[in-house]
């Protein structure tokens, strides 16, 4: 069964939430860490996908904007926790929504969860164990990324200008 919402939707115990739409800084934020992770996803190990639906329990599916795997997909959607969802602050998300897709991802068995806010130059790390701000880097391990957020917060400065 294929199903398909338009605008791309999050699917949670039978209500439809509509993603926020990005911004400039958010889409530029999104692909630079795609990139960065694909571009070393052989010495890694992983596999990277963007914006692919994930189903966390029988009636809830969540859409991270960054999804890593250790494994390959198997099927169209992701039904297998991947091990770091990351999702990218747009400036219409709110608090409680991100802290609940955030819950949802760990207690799915994600080992890792990263939440990059482009705007306020900030980024979190979250595990079972709790949460911490990355001061320079994102981090995880076995296998260990370590994703430079304080040269990608820069990188986007040069790439954008404020208005």
């Amino acid at each position: 069964m294929t199903t398909v919402y338009e605008p791309d939707c999050e699917y949670v115990d039978g209500e439809l939430l509509e993603r926020n739409s990005g911004e400039v800084d958010n889409g530029w934020m999104q692909c630079a860490v795609a990139a960065w992770l694909c571009s070393r996803r052989k010495e890694l190990g992983i596999h990277v996908f963007l914006s692919v639906r994930t189903q966390v329990a029988p009636q809830r599916y969540r859409v991270p904007d960054v999804a890593v795997t250790l494994d390959k997909a198997k099927g169209r959607i992701l039904r297998e926790a991947p091990f770091l969802c990351i999702e990218i602050v747009s400036p219409e998300d709110r608090v409680s929504r991100m802290e609940e897709k955030i819950d949802d991802y760990l207690k799915f068995g994600v080992q890792f969860v990263w939440l990059i806010d482009p705007r306020k130059k900030s980024a979190w790390s979250y595990t079972r164990t709790g949460k911490r701000e990355a001061v320079s880097i994102l981090v995880t391990d076995e296998p260990r990324i370590e994703l430079p957020i304080l040269d990608l917060f820069a990188e986007l400065g040069e790439e954008i200008d404020p208005v």
